[in-house]
């Protein structure tokens, strides 16, 4: 098994779900209406036509522009008089999101090797294979849109960061902000990590020169034949120490580095180590800081984060999408999180720590979170006017079947984060973790619409660096993402519906 086996298996679905969704729906459907068009456009040559629909830079259009011309030789080779642009038919645009599709299953190969060196090739392959069938990505594996190329490009660039090669890893990155504009949050969050790791290798480089000295130190002076056992099991001790060092990965060696579990004195440390090492992580990580000063020119120039139908997307405070993620998450990992065991072990963190304490804690967790549905919930007029989407008969059917709905989901949506920041907690380092939820936070809570497709990057980084290694769960959930998989596919292509006062066929869709 292994990387080849996951490219097998990866590429015989999008090859099979690809013919059929091509084969009845021929032409572009939803969002496509704007993609594939504008994608024409530029493989006439047209690179100064724009839709003003279009919310999202060209970084998509640009990739497939690359991926038409590589293909280019061999569909003219078998049909000689195709132009450049009759080969930008819907068919093609499409099927570079399933190539894409594809090596994204490889970035996540190699991520969860890097994460996690102590699995074997079989349990790598397997949670890599589930990840693939995750459903908010597998269904766009077969559409034109962006959300396949924004997380094989953040992804990628995570890898290359993880690799210690942070210009190439700015590189890719800077593609993923051409792609979708709010990866600029993920960037950061990258380069962020990429100097907790940076730090953190410095600090262990030291610790070892000043093991060495003191070795050589003591063994500068003559012993008694006793003493030459005691000094050898000693430095047998130590090597097998720094064996097991190196073998760890870098997160779990983060979340290991610091005796104290204290989060204010992680804060410190780092605190420390960022001025200490101040002009070697400029010099490492200043590609980054190129990135962020080009996007932040970017809005000034624009006067937005969008591009197009700014009137529709303006940034809001909808702090109630960080509800919805938290439950969206947990549920799509139902065998980790809603479990008798994970449940009863939530409840004896509780109970360990300071009563008092916690208490307040629970309390000022379900009072934001019913705070944050209560003023900040927005209907967005996408939402409720359109039929097509699961968020539509969600937000109908199950947070306005009564008034107060949205408020009983509040303990749900807060057992939700703490059953995520718990397994968090286990493998990585607090200040890791913080930096994980602002980056959710920084992407969802300005966007206004409650759309699924948003929460794909988080939720990857979250199971990425979920420890989670019972393979039981991973194949529960390779059935849960299968079923609704094969729900979704067959409602969309099988069960089209039409609206009154329109023309064309509608379908569900994500």
């Amino acid at each position: 098994m292994g990387k080849i086996a996951v490219a097998v298996i990866v590429s015989s679905w999008v090859v099979a779900a690809s013919i059929l969704v091509n084969r009845i729906v021929t032409e572009p459907y939803m969002d496509e209406i704007f993609h594939i068009p504008q994608a024409q456009q530029y493989c006439e040559g047209n690179f100064r036509s724009w839709d003003p629909m279009i919310t999202t830079p060209p970084g998509l259009y640009i990739v497939s522009l690359a991926y038409v011309a590589s293909l280019f030789p061999g569909i003219f080779s078998m049909k000689a008089d195709v132009s450049f642009s009759d080969a930008c038919s819907s068919s093609i645009l499409r099927s570079s999101n399933g190539v894409l599709a594809v090596f994204c299953s490889m970035m996540v190969y190699n991520i969860l090797t890097h994460l996690r060196p102590s699995l074997t090739d079989r349990k790598v392959t397997l949670r890599t294979v589930v990840l693939a069938l995750y459903p908010l990505h597998w269904f766009f594996t077969f559409l034109y849109y962006t959300d396949v190329a924004s997380l094989t490009a953040v992804l990628a660039s995570y890898l290359m960061s993880l690799k210690k090669k942070y210009f190439f890893s700015s590189l890719v990155g800077a593609l993923a902000v051409l792609i979708r504009q709010t990866n600029i949050i993920w960037i950061l969050f990258i380069a962020c990590t990429g100097v907790l790791d940076y730090i953190l290798d410095q600090q262990k480089d030291t610790a070892d020169l000043t093991d060495s000295s003191q070795s050589q130190g003591k063994d500068a002076f003559p012993v008694s034949s006793q003493g030459v056992g005691t000094r050898s099991n000693l430095r047998k001790r130590r090597i097998h120490n720094q064996a097991t060092t190196f073998s760890s990965p870098i997160h779990q060696k983060i979340a290991s580095s610091v005796p104290s579990s204290d989060f204010s004195h992680e804060m410190r440390e780092i605190i420390s180590r960022l001025w200490q090492f101040k002009w070697e992580i400029i010099a490492s990580f200043w590609p980054y800081l190129v990135i962020m000063a080009a996007f932040i020119t970017f809005v000034f120039w624009n006067g937005s984060i969008v591009l197009g139908a700014k009137e529709a997307h303006t940034v809001s405070p909808h702090f109630a999408q960080l509800m919805y993620f938290s439950l969206i998450s947990v549920l799509f990992v139902t065998p980790v999180h809603f479990t008798i065991g994970q449940a009863a072990a939530l409840a004896r963190s509780f109970w360990k720590k300071n009563k008092l304490v916690s208490f307040f804690q629970l309390c000022t967790a379900l009072a934001v979170g019913f705070l944050s549905v209560h003023f900040f919930s927005i209907a967005h007029p996408y939402l409720v006017s359109d039929n097509r989407h699961y968020t539509f008969y969600l937000w109908r059917k199950v947070i306005k079947f009564h008034w107060s709905m949205k408020y009983l989901l509040v303990p749900l949506y807060v057992y939700s984060w703490i059953s995520i920041f718990s397994i968090l907690a286990k493998s990585q380092r607090k200040t890791w973790v913080l930096a994980y939820f602002l980056a959710t936070a920084a992407t969802l809570i300005p966007a206004p619409l409650i759309e699924f497709r948003y929460y794909t990057i988080p939720f990857f980084f979250l199971i990425l660096h979920s420890h989670v290694d019972d393979d039981r769960s991973w194949l529960l959930m390779g059935i849960l993402y299968v079923a609704i998989n094969i729900f979704t596919i067959y409602m969309f292509l099988f069960r089209p519906f039409s609206w009154v006062h329109e023309t064309g066929v509608q379908r569900f869709i994500w």
